[in-house]
């Protein structure tokens, strides 16, 4: 199925595959629309050969009805060649060991132009050139040349990781871009395609059980991304997509990874052809296995047993005894011993951790929320009514002594829903205000997602991401939201680029697209270090009481947690009458 100079390039390369080539070199210009060439050293073809693969339906690779249910090659349709060649200017130059010349054969959109001998090493070369000439109607499809090109060097990784045997070189416009000589070991080409910091984070993984075998590299979980790119899966070496293998991976790392981040995966499953089906899509990109259950199961097991295994081998690195710090000692604590409870040497209520003097903060709501979040959580502060700060606690939280009761305030999600709200309105108006880097930061992006990121600058730009191109494939952030800090712009330019590239952005949706990414700046703006003082924790709560809905942070959970004077009672078996300043009564 030709959708596009891609799809070509793949059929090519499978062929080049099949024929037990040790290199292919591939060659493009303008994006593939304009010219492609695939040459390998394979074992070539006879004059009778070429001239019948360029029939419908004819192939080498399927003798009878049952070899069907053996399939171990890439191509076997015996489509590709001739929906190529009616399709564009088609040269195919092939020679076989032991023939003394080669064969030349040129069709022009679908048409026979001549057959010849030519001088040719062994193995095949095909030239592609003016790709839907004569369909200008499926031209208007095709995207941009940077887009096409993206395409067509991911098509070739993906290739080159399942055959790291195989030395690839690939061209284009005169350019050489990857070069990759035949590998020993599978990390060895991911080194060479995606560089030294991912390679350093991945663990092997072999493990094979009843017939299967899993075998590859996953990323450790302190080496995450944002999207689902970076899971790559080969079955019996043919590059895949299917949910069985993307389920088990994703639920193999639940609890290792936070929510909403993916690990980094080159897993390649070895089964019995029999087992899978590779003849459910066109583009023979998506398989289905016969026992999808027990081949989920395996996979599971396989990639849960090298997680553990890691995290044996981490704890024996780690001391025995961990020093923690002592709380700091003007906060008394009760100790417990056999007997009881100890009371500290006070009588009155302990002093507060923070040395700071106790400020009354005061606050009228802007609006209030009609619908509570599930946890008790208080509405805003009556007017005339104060709230007075107690202090700092777990490192997080604001106390506050309330008429009502003791009130919880979570600062981090209060940050949250407050930079929440404030994006929402700058992202929908495009006024982010940008602050300049004194010292550029360089990112690279894989294919497709550079040619995401360049058809997309003015919108990055409207977000108060200032990109501009350094080389192929490499961008410079010079420019970042002046409520982001430099160390998380390289994080959050990546999210918006998956977001991009999964198509959750676009002008359709354009008001959910601004809540997705504003969701994501509020998760990752500025985090003031160490303890606030009273000045900023009543700044907070006047910020926070002036949003839309204060008592929630963007992902719903609470900002705040009443424990109301009626709850503190029934714990400490006290009468409401009875209260007292005195502890003891």
């Amino acid at each position: 199925m030709i959708e596009r100079p891609a799809s070509v390039i793949k059929e090519l390369v499978e062929n080049s595959i099949d024929a037990g080539a040790k290199r292919i070199e591939v060659e493009f210009r303008k994006g593939g629309t304009s010219l492609m060439r695939i040459e390998d050293d394979g074992q070539g073809m006879s004059r009778d050969d070429a001239s019948l693969a360029l029939e419908r339906h004819a192939t080498s690779k399927i003798r009878n009805a049952e070899d069907l249910d053996g399939l171990l090659t890439m191509g076997f349709r015996g489509e590709a060649l001739p929906s190529i060649a009616s399709v564009s200017r088609f040269q195919l130059q092939t020679r076989e060991s032991g023939s003394d010349e080669g064969t030349d054969i040129l069709i022009d959109g679908g048409r026979m132009v001549h057959t010849r001998d030519c001088g040719m090493p062994t193995g095949t070369r095909i030239t592609v050139s003016k790709l839907f000439n004569t369909v200008p109607a499926r031209r208007k499809f095709l995207k941009s040349v940077a887009t096409e090109s993206a395409h067509i060097v991911h098509c070739l990784r993906l290739y080159a990781l399942a055959h790291p045997e195989i030395g690839f070189t690939l061209i284009d416009d005169g350019r050489i871009l990857f070069q990759s000589p035949a590998c020993a070991a599978l990390l060895d080409r991911v080194t060479e395609i995606f560089g030294k910091q991912i390679a350093s984070g991945l663990i092997p993984l072999d493990i094979e059980e009843e017939g299967l075998r899993l075998r590859g590299l996953i990323g450790k979980p302190t080496l995450s991304r944002s999207s689902r790119h970076e899971m790559l899966f080969f079955v019996n070496d043919r590059p895949v997509e299917n949910k069985t293998l993307s389920y088990a991976l994703v639920e193999s790392y639940y609890g290792h990874m936070a929510k909403g981040r993916f690990p980094v995966a080159f897993l390649f499953l070895d089964i019995a052809p029999e087992l899978v089906d590779v003849n459910v899509h066109p583009a023979k990109r998506e398989i289905r296995f016969r026992e999808e259950a027990k081949t989920r199961g395996f996979a599971v097991r396989a990639i849960l047993q090298t997680l553990r295994e890691e995290s044996e081998a981490l704890q024996k690195l780690k001391p025995v005894a961990v020093k923690r710090e002592s709380p700091p000692p003007s906060t008394p604590r009760p100790r417990l011993t056999q007997s009881g409870p100890t009371l500290p040497k006070e009588t009155t209520r302990p002093a507060s951790p923070s040395p700071k003097k106790e400020a009354p903060l005061s606050s009228s709501p802007a609006k209030a929320e009609t619908e509570l979040p599930a946890k008790p959580a208080a509405p805003p502060p009556p007017s005339g009514q104060d709230w007075n700060y107690l202090g700092w606690a777990q490192s997080e939280f604001a106390v506050f002594d309330t008429p009502s009761g003791v009130m919880l305030l979570n600062a981090g999600a209060a940050r949250q829903r407050i930079l929440y709200e404030r994006m929402l309105v700058e992202f929908a108006s495009k006024s982010v205000e940008c602050q300049k880097l004194l010292l550029p930061q360089p990112v690279e992006f894989d294919p497709v997602s550079a040619a995401l990121v360049e058809e997309n600058l003015s919108y990055l730009q409207g977000l108060g991401l200032e990109l501009a191109p350094f080389g192929r494939n490499f961008f410079r952030i010079e420019g970042v939201p002046n409520w982001l800090e430099e160390g998380e712009a390289e994080g959050f330019l990546k999210e918006i680029v998956a977001l991009l590239r999964q198509g959750s952005l676009s002008n359709e949706s354009e008001g959910v697209a601004i809540e997705m990414i504003a969701k994501r700046a509020a998760l990752r703006g500025v985090r003031p270090r160490g303890e606030p003082s009273s000045e900023e924790i009543a700044s907070l709560v006047a910020q926070l009481f002036a949003c839309e809905k204060p008592l929630s942070d963007p992902e719903g959970r609470p900002t705040l947690v009443e424990f109301p004077s009626s709850e503190i009672d029934r714990r400490f078996l006290r009468k409401p009458n009875r209260r007292s300043h005195d502890p003891f009564l």
